[in-house]
């Protein structure tokens, strides 16, 4: 085990620079100091003066405080994201990047919330007490008396997105059966009659594989087609235990939930030798760059979210007006992109 050295006790602590010393150092007012860190618009101070004040705090290692800002203003700046509980792939992950950099440009400050601890209504008392002045929550774990607390505590915003909305908050709606529809669509006009779907092993999946899976019956409901569940974890044992037993199965083509779910059975389809797309045709999700190194090309199906800029300005406006009719958007659109694995 690696031992971490103690430090040699230091002497007495250093004073916490504040915000007169950056007056007394750049030779103003507290009270311009005040508009200069906290980019009021309220009051015109010259260029030269708003260098002189940041110059002066970078200087001290000044930082203004955010609580005290928050009692001025009657509110805070922090917008809380709980973590998802589920896993989160390239494309999520990107969509948050670019979400937390807008609100950063709106000067809010965002807060990623840990997945441990209570979930559903216990959470939002747990996120309450941080006095967030928004709250985006991902998935399908908050109800109404959770967005009644978060409301009653101070938070102006809360948005939901998920499949379904939340009474009370405002709602980015997806979709997710049109996307299950427009792959098993995809499937059946490409002449593919017995279609496999998997469905992830991976806990709080089931958000997004039940409905699309129902989309991909929905899309072949009436006709000759037949549709198979697949359960699947991420891993390369249970795609290689799937694929052993393929031929056994019958299905001429598999949506796999995703690219990443696709890949990874593609590989185990080829290793058995299941030739891809003569015997089987195999369709994911996301349109991941990786899709398009494959050899065959995976075909997938492209969703569009909404831009991060476009959901920050949704929380700025309902954080300027609490009081308006919660706002509902479906935000996930669906094309297929048909390459060489179909």
């Amino acid at each position: 085990m690696v031992q971490i050295p103690k430090t040699p006790a230091s002497s007495a602590p250093r004073s916490v620079p504040t915000s007169a010393d950056v007056a007394r150092l750049a030779g103003v007012s507290r009270a311009t100091v005040s508009y200069v860190l906290n980019n009021s618009s309220a009051v015109r101070i010259s260029e030269p003066t708003r260098r002189r004040v940041h110059e002066a705090a970078r200087e001290l290692g000044y930082v203004p405080h955010a609580a005290a800002r928050s009692l001025r203003a009657g509110h805070s700046r922090t917008v809380l994201m709980p973590a998802p509980g589920f896993p989160v792939g390239p494309l999520y992950s990107r969509f948050i990047g670019e979400l937390q950099w807008a609100l950063g440009r709106l000067d809010y400050t965002v807060v990623q919330y840990g997945t441990a601890g209570p979930q559903g209504d216990d959470a939002a008392r747990a996120w309450a007490e941080l006095r967030p002045v928004a709250v985006l929550v991902p998935g399908s774990g908050l109800g109404p008396q959770g967005v009644e607390i978060l409301k009653r505590s101070g938070a102006r915003a809360v948005v939901t997105l998920g499949p379904e909305p939340v009474d009370g908050a405002h709602a980015l709606l997806m979709d997710h059966e049109a996307v299950g529809h427009r792959a098993g669509r995809h499937l059946y006009d490409r002449g593919r009659r017995r279609i496999g779907v998997v469905l992830p092993a991976e806990p709080g999946l089931e958000v997004f594989s039940a409905p699309r899976l129902e989309g991909v019956r929905r899309a072949v409901r009436g006709t000759d087609a037949t549709v198979t569940e697949l359960h699947l974890a991420y891993e390369e044992h249970s795609a290689a235990r799937l694929a052993a037993r393929w031929r056994s199965l019958g299905l001429d083509a598999v949506f796999a939930y995703n690219d990443e779910y696709a890949m990874l059975l593609m590989r185990a389809l080829q290793d058995e030798g299941v030739a891809v797309p003569a015997e089987t045709a195999v369709i994911g999700a996301d349109d991941l760059m990786l899709g398009r190194l494959l050899r065959p090309r995976l075909s997938t199906v492209h969703l569009e979210l909404p831009s991060g800029r476009e959901l920050a300005a949704l929380v700025d406006r309902a954080v300027h007006d609490p009081g308006a009719r919660p706002e509902r958007h479906e935000v996930l659109g669906a094309t297929v992109v048909h390459r060489e694995s179909s």
